[in-house]
């Protein structure tokens, strides 16, 4: 099924998958670890073994090919739809608060992906 209504982000997106560690904000220790399907300046789609509800907030922790380090961040979800109940979840986020240094490390992947595609 394609999206056919306004092109609502921000940035350019690009697809890569890259290692993310995920869990709701508030809970502790129930971290789960996936993949992105893509990714912007602004946000990213990876796929969960959960849905999350619209609005929840992530803790995230992205590994990118240019920084040795986790980029760790804080994102919304916009949306969780299905892929296989109970099992495969699309998830979209948008990224809430991202520092400097971080945003130095995404633009440079971004860019690098971008003139790949």
């Amino acid at each position: 099924m394609n999206y056919s209504g306004p092109e609502r982000r921000s940035g350019q997106r690009v697809p890569g998958r890259f290692i993310v560690s995920y869990r709701v904000l508030e809970e502790a220790d129930n971290a789960d670890i996936s993949q992105t399907k893509n990714i912007s300046m602004g946000g990213m789609l990876l796929t969960t073994n959960r849905a999350f509800e619209p609005g929840t907030s992530l803790a995230l922790e992205i590994r990118l090919p240019f920084d040795p380090h986790p980029i760790m961040l804080i994102g919304k979800v916009i949306e969780s739809r299905v892929i296989t109940k109970d099992l495969i979840y699309d998830t979209r986020l948008m990224f809430l608060a991202v520092d400097e240094n971080h945003r130095k490390v995404m633009n440079e992947t971004i860019t690098h992906y971008s003139k790949k595609g």
